[in-house]
């Protein structure tokens, strides 16, 4: 099941991200409909990019699947964009996920991402983005995703964001997991550039816990556009990022 910016809770396949949604397979096996999760990192990052100018983020979750696939749920996490902007995000999510047969699992759906706490002149920056997910799980989970939003930031910009990841259990409690996104924006006004196109890439090692799962990942972005954001500001350049999450079945 998708998240927006999930908990950096195994962000990317095993990278603690911003999802508090549990799978499809997940779903089927728990004694409840109702789920929750609770994380706490120290850094917020979504697709290569801190939502926190790289200070410690907490965040919490909830979502409920019905037996036939549709599941709704909503997630809340600190942010820090610089002097007025918002405080906190809250993001919304409804979808349908659909296991397709033993291996391969569908999900389809759509996030609202709102901000709020911000100063009066700020502006409105809340959107919705339209995902798909397709999982393959066999000795390896490799997911592929692709998002589409036709009013990022409530700017009027196109974003169009696709990624990869994959996660391996290697014994005793741990996992590796990788990813690998690129994302573009287009903007028909001054406001953005006209087009802005990056990468982000990750690699993380997870050890659970019972129902806690720790991560240490390691996030970065590239291309000649995230060079030149770079210059200005701390928040697209590579770091370390450790996390703890608890599921709540």
């Amino acid at each position: 099941m998708m998240h927006n910016k999930r908990l950096v809770a195994v962000a990317c396949a095993a990278l603690l991200s911003v999802p508090f949604a549990v799978s499809a397979q997940e779903s089927e096996e728990s004694t409840s409909p109702f789920s929750a999760s609770f994380g706490v990192t120290t850094d917020y990052v979504f697709r290569g990019v801190s939502q926190t100018d790289n200070e410690p983020a907490f965040q919490a979750g909830a979502s409920y699947t019905a037996p036939f696939g549709l599941y709704v749920g909503v997630w809340g996490s600190n942010v820090d964009f610089g002097d007025g902007g918002p405080n906190f995000e809250v993001d919304y999510n409804i979808g349908w996920s659909k296991d397709l047969s033993d291996s391969w699992n569908l999900d389809l759906g759509v996030n609202r991402y709102t901000y709020t706490s911000a100063s009066s002149g700020y502006g409105d920056i809340d959107y919705n983005e339209y995902l798909a997910k397709v999982t393959w799980t066999g000795p390896v989970v490799v997911s592929g995703l692709l998002g589409y939003a036709d009013d990022y930031s409530n700017s009027g910009a196109e974003q169009i964001y696709a990624g990869l990841d994959a996660s391996y259990e290697i014994g005793n409690g741990f996992s590796v997991g990788a990813s690998a996104g690129y994302t573009t924006i287009k903007a028909d006004s001054n406001e953005w550039p006209r087009r802005s196109d990056y990468f982000d890439g990750s690699v993380s090692v997870s050890k659970g816990f019972g129902p806690a799962t720790a991560t240490l990942g390691y996030y970065d972005t590239f291309g000649s556009d995230a060079s030149d954001l770079r210059r200005g500001s701390d928040t697209y350049k590579p770091g370390l990022v450790f996390s703890v999450s608890v599921d709540v079945p």
